[in-house]
């Protein structure tokens, strides 16, 4: 009997044992992480250092501030201000060296070479007005034309050999004439530059001064040389271009015109004018020079 209670219990136990490793438990783990933040702070202080009398400066930081800036405008407007900047707003002055070609209606029926050569030298003062890109340049210039011919009375016969009588009836003889002469320029012009390039147009006065060579007489006799000269201002306008070769250098290409009002040559001592005529003649010009600006 006390066996069989003790076989039942045994039983009991190892029907319990058996039941509890078939159901499976879940076990739950949870894992903390401790996260530590440090904060490292950096002082700055002057450090005096003497080494063998060499003494090292208080070391500082200075506040830098950072806009935010458009570099396209930025870089259009330098490019802009230089351009500014490179034209010249003070008055300046210069010299002016140059050749051209001359075509007068009047010398037309005198001779077959319409086109006269000549060199000129001129100088010059020029001021900026209302921006830096106009200005306005008032220049001087002598031009010396060669002849395109010659008529000498005492070597050939030419259509204007002959006596010539003035008012009071005193004999005049042709000698020598031909167009070979001085001419004095006044010229006001306004520029416009853009791009090294300076477009002008201008207001000129000039005088020619042509000369006619006669024998007037001295004391009553015919044997004394003098020269009838013209004397009248001409008017007229000009126009053209200059290109800026280098910083001080200036290449300049212009056309001129003025009006002659007859071809009129006089003498101080006789009351003569031996081409005393109404009509009118046109001079053209074309001059090409180079110039040097002398101011800073």
């Amino acid at each position: 009997m006390f066996l069989k209670k003790i076989i039942l219990l045994l039983l009991l136990i190892i029907a319990n044992f058996s039941i509890a490793q078939k159901k499976k438990k879940t076990d739950t783990v949870y894992v903390y992480e401790k996260v530590i933040v440090y904060d490292t702070i950096y002082l700055e202080k002057p450090i005096k250092s003497k080494l063998k009398d060499i003494l090292l400066p208080q070391l500082s930081i200075a506040e830098t501030q950072i806009k935010e800036i458009n570099k396209e405008n930025f870089t259009d407007n330098s490019i802009d201000q230089q351009k500014e900047n490179q034209l010249n707003t003070h008055l300046q002055y210069g010299v002016e060296v140059g050749i051209g070609l001359k075509n007068s209606q009047w010398a037309k029926e005198l001779s077959s070479n319409k086109q006269q050569f000549g060199e000129n030298l001129g100088a010059w003062v020029s001021k900026s007005i209302i921006t830096p890109r106009l200005s306005l340049m008032l220049s001087a210039n002598v031009y010396y034309w060669n002849s395109t011919f010659d008529l000498d009375g005492n070597k050939e016969d030419t259509y204007l050999n002959g006596f010539y009588f003035t008012e009071d009836h005193q004999p005049l003889l042709f000698q020598k004439f031909n167009n070979k002469h001085l001419e004095y320029a006044l010229q006001l012009k306004v520029f416009y530059e853009w791009k090294n390039i300076r477009p002008f147009v201008g207001f000129l006065v000039n005088r020619n001064i042509y000369k006619m060579q006669f024998l007037v007489p001295e004391n009553n006799v015919l044997d004394k040389l003098d020269d009838f000269k013209t004397t009248q201002n001409n008017y007229g306008f000009s126009f053209g271009v200059q290109y800026r070769l280098l910083k001080r250098f200036l290449l300049s290409l212009d056309y001129q015109q003025y009006q002659m009002k007859n071809v009129s040559l006089k003498n101080s001592s006789f009351d003569f004018d031996i081409f005393k005529t109404n009509n009118t003649f046109a001079e053209r010009k074309i001059n090409l020079g180079i110039s040097y600006i002398i101011s800073k």
